[in-house]
């Protein structure tokens, strides 16, 4: 069964609860490149105050579109842990504003993926985080099949069956 990209990366994104909670949507995918969104909520708030987005939630969003990147961009159904991720705040994200994280992977090793990743605001594309993160390849084999027939099928994820 041969799955488009965007539609791979829907499904490994419907699979992961955090992504279900936060209303994580991936926008548009393509070989090597992904751009997902983070809605702005009261739940990613990390001062209530000033209504600034927590640090945590611009790394979950990083890793997640990178994560996705490298899930639907390698041949197969391969499951490629987070090794590192340095990450670099630009600056604050201006409240009541979704954020976009526009993932590429740059390079595929025999044991390790490259990727690369920007957070903005807006068409004007306001930077507000970037970051270069690594995913070890642990083989297509390792994957479990229930989660490969996931992907391959549409199932529609519920809480109980995504990671409870």
């Amino acid at each position: 069964m041969s799955l488009s990209v965007k539609t791979r990366a829907e499904r490994f994104v419907a699979t992961l609860r955090h992504c279900q909670v936060l209303g994580l949507t991936v926008e548009s995918a393509q070989d090597n490149v992904l751009v997902m969104r983070l809605p702005y909520s009261e739940q990613i708030v990390g001062n209530p105050v000033t209504g600034t987005v927590h640090g945590g939630s611009l790394t979950t969003l990083m890793d997640t579109a990178c994560g996705t990147a490298v899930f639907s961009s390698l041949p197969g159904f391969e499951l490629c842990p987070t090794l590192d991720l340095r990450m670099d705040y630009m600056k604050a994200a201006t409240p009541n504003r979704d954020l976009f994280a526009e993932a590429r992977v740059t390079r595929v090793a025999s044991s390790v993926v490259f990727t690369e990743c920007e957070v903005f605001q807006g068409e004007e594309r306001d930077l507000v985080a970037k970051c270069a993160a690594t995913f070890m390849r642990i083989g297509e084999n390792m994957t479990p099949p229930e989660f490969r027939a996931r992907i391959e099928q549409g199932d529609d994820v519920t809480a109980a069956g995504a990671g409870q």
